[in-house]
């Protein structure tokens, strides 16, 4: 483990996201790798001290032009919701929508849920990173449903390999606070 790089420009968040969700022990991972550390991003995204934190500091890198945002439930859910709430309280309007795991095939179908129209430019979000392969899900499903993906966000990048993998698909990627952000080594490898 390295130590904290203070690199943030969310110490705030930073803080927030260490004393609430950062665990230390013996983890296994999604991928089924061990770690001595597990962040639930959630447990600080979820609580009202933080809502505003992520939110500003997700709008403080969504693009302009942005007209939604969303990811792959139920990681990105928090995180889009609450942007696009406080969005539209600063009078910069959002949607926000969810996309399935799977495709429904019942009612209107589809993976897509909530606000998305073909056309729009989009800013696809995840709560937390390792691989990127939701990020990259979520993209295709955007896609696929018509809009235009302008940029992945994640709230924590443990991995520090997503944004080579955004690249070469064509997308650009920023995380608003990374694994040297919060004093732990990358562990995308």
């Amino acid at each position: 483990m390295s130590g904290l790089s203070g690199s943030t420009d969310y110490p705030e968040l930073r803080e927030h996201l260490l004393k609430y969700s950062v665990k230390r022990g013996d983890f296994v991972l999604k991928s089924g790798r061990r770690s001595s550390w597990f962040i639930d991003s959630k447990q600080t995204i979820c609580r009202p001290e933080a809502m505003l934190l992520v939110a500003d500091a997700v709008l403080s890198v969504v693009p302009a032009e942005a007209t939604a945002i969303g990811g792959l439930t139920m990681g990105a859910d928090p995180v889009a919701f609450v942007t696009a709430g406080v969005a539209a309280t600063r009078g910069r309007p959002l949607k926000a929508f969810s996309v399935r795991k799977e495709a429904k095939d019942h009612g209107g179908g589809g993976r897509i849920a909530g606000a998305l129209d073909p056309g729009d430019k989009v800013v696809v979000t995840e709560d937390t990173v390792t691989r990127g392969t939701s990020l990259l899900e979520a993209a295709q499903a955007v896609h696929e449903a018509g809009a235009e993906v302008m940029l992945l966000v994640a709230v924590v990048d443990r991995g520090g390999t997503v944004e080579a993998m955004a690249a070469a698909e064509g997308l650009r990627f920023r995380a608003i606070v990374t694994a040297p952000d919060l004093g732990f080594d990358y562990e995308g490898a």
